[in-house]
């Protein structure tokens, strides 16, 4: 019978084996850091632009007072896009430019005097921001407009 003697490790290769181990560990850790983050920035995202939104309550346009009648333009209240449109008849709206349906950008067509969405044909009411035709379950948000010497001030409706 041979008896086999007890293998003794020595200090240097346990300092190893602990090495391995812990590169492993912060490999691991960065590795599902780098694939946690995107995953909490997609679902956290729309709770920041929500809050980034309801922040902004007025928006001042310098000359935008100029704005020639028949005509729109385009600006960012907050995060969001929007329009403001001064009518043939000398009275101003500002809608959100989202359309209500998937959220793409709207535009105001100055020659049916109406806002279309691109994506899938809807269409509102350039004077009240109603939902016209096509898909679009709701009217577009309406802001308060005050026109002033040099500016247009437009704000979110109480």
């Amino acid at each position: 019978m041979s008896e086999t003697a007890p293998t003794i490790q020595s200090e240097d290769e346990m300092s190893r084996r602990g090495f391995v181990k812990t590169a492993l560990a912060g490999v691991s850790l960065a590795y599902a850091g780098a694939v946690g983050y995107p995953i909490y920035r997609y679902l956290n995202s729309p709770v920041e632009v929500s809050q980034a939104a309801a922040a902004v309550k007025e928006v001042t346009l310098d000359k935008a007072d100029a704005l020639e009648k028949g005509s729109a333009l385009m600006f960012k209240f907050g995060v969001r896009p929007a329009l403001l449109i001064h009518h043939d008849d000398n009275t101003w709206v500002a809608l959100d430019a989202v359309c209500t349906h998937l959220g793409c950008t709207v535009k105001f067509d100055g020659d049916s005097k109406r806002i279309v969405c691109a994506c899938h044909g809807g269409v509102y009411d350039a004077k009240t921001g109603g939902n016209v035709s096509g898909p679009p379950p709701r009217p577009l948000t309406q802001y308060v407009v005050t026109v002033n010497t040099g500016s247009v001030t437009v704000k979110r409706a109480s």
